[in-house]
């Protein structure tokens, strides 16, 4: 198994992000060729004094690395990387790996 995982830092203007991340973004992400799964949320939990790096999340499942790959390298694994920029103005940290341990439920 291999995931992504997508942090995003607070927008400039949350309802114009999730606006355009659930009717325009997650579409277009949903497309990747080869992906099992996918989950985002847009309300992270914050600490005590109300603060949080992150203002939204998106993880996908991928059964490999070389499925995950060929995915990002696709013409929609290209169109949704360029599409980042239209609407997560507080930028995004991508991060990939590969799954060890644990138990499916």
């Amino acid at each position: 198994m291999h995931k992504l995982l997508v942090l995003y830092p607070e927008p400039t203007d949350r309802a114009t992000f999730i606006d355009y991340y659930t009717t325009t973004h997650l579409p277009l992400a949903k497309r990747l060729p080869g992906m099992l799964s996918w989950t985002y949320s847009v309300d992270i939990t914050t600490d005590k004094d109300g603060n949080s790096p992150y203002f939204a999340i998106f993880e996908a499942a991928f059964p490999d690395q070389d499925t995950f790959a060929s995915a990002m390298a696709s013409q929609v694994g290209q169109d949704v990387a360029a599409d980042v920029g239209n609407y997560a103005t507080g930028g995004a940290t991508i991060v990939d790996f590969a799954v060890s341990g644990g138990e499916e439920s």
